[in-house]
């Protein structure tokens, strides 16, 4: 039984690093290159904007890329961890994540080819005002995508929030705290999608109860890995 207590305590703080990775990268994609590259605004001031930090917009493709690698492997070490609480839930929360990926692919090939027109790569018959139309018509199809993406970032930490709440291995509150989280965001998704001039008065709480949750759970699992509880684990 301690060498279980020790792989799951390994795995637990495991999980912490990779969702540590998960967080850092998407600070950098979401909340850093956005106050450096601005993308709103008229199509000619966001081609200017790109094409004067094009490193940096870059950057952000490849930062995506990483940040949802670090996020599938987290997920399987989560797997590792708290299958045997609920192996139907534990996959669900696998499969919430994995469906995921290819709408990240997609979003940043709609950005790379938005890039292209902009540096008059691919449509060079067209006006420049009518390159730059196409391109931000390629952004604003990847912004919708992103909303929608925004549901299953919710949508997967229900699942999580319940195999934690459950587990008796690592504190309920984290459990409690991660659906709230999980609830927020897909809030802020149909807020979004149905109330759109009402999406920046739920973007800042949004933030604030996404970050509780999953910094909160970040740290824990890092620091603490599991709890050295035998009785609580052997029950499972």
């Amino acid at each position: 039984m301690k060498n279980k207590v020790h792989s799951l305590k390994k795995t637990g703080r495991i999980a912490g690093l990779l969702y540590l990775l998960v967080i850092m990268t998407g600070v950098y994609i979401i909340m850093y290159l956005p106050s450096i590259i601005s993308v709103e605004g008229d199509a000619a001031t966001v081609a200017n904007n790109i094409l004067s930090n094009e490193f940096l917009f870059r950057t952000g493709i490849i930062g995506d890329f990483i940040s949802n690698i670090f996020f599938m492997l987290l997920v399987f070490a989560l797997y590792r961890l708290l299958k045997q609480v609920n192996e139907n839930q534990a996959k669900l929360m696998v499969a919430l994540v994995v469906v995921q990926i290819p709408t990240v692919f997609f979003i940043e090939s709609l950005n790379i080819t938005s890039l292209m027109i902009f540096k008059g790569e691919v449509l060079q018959t067209l006006e420049i005002s009518q390159k730059h139309d196409m391109a931000m018509l390629f952004f604003k199809i990847g912004e919708y995508c992103a909303v929608t993406l925004e549901a299953f970032w919710g949508l997967w930490l229900i699942p999580f929030g319940l195999l934690v709440y459950k587990s008796r291995f690592i504190p309920r509150i984290f459990g409690i705290l991660l659906m709230i989280a999980g609830i927020a965001y897909i809030n802020a998704s149909f807020v979004d999608i149905l109330f759109p001039s009402y999406s920046a008065l739920v973007s800042k709480p949004t933030l604030l109860l996404v970050a509780i949750g999953e910094i909160s759970i970040t740290l824990w699992l890092l620091i603490k890995g599991v709890k050295n509880n035998i009785s609580a684990i052997e029950q499972h």
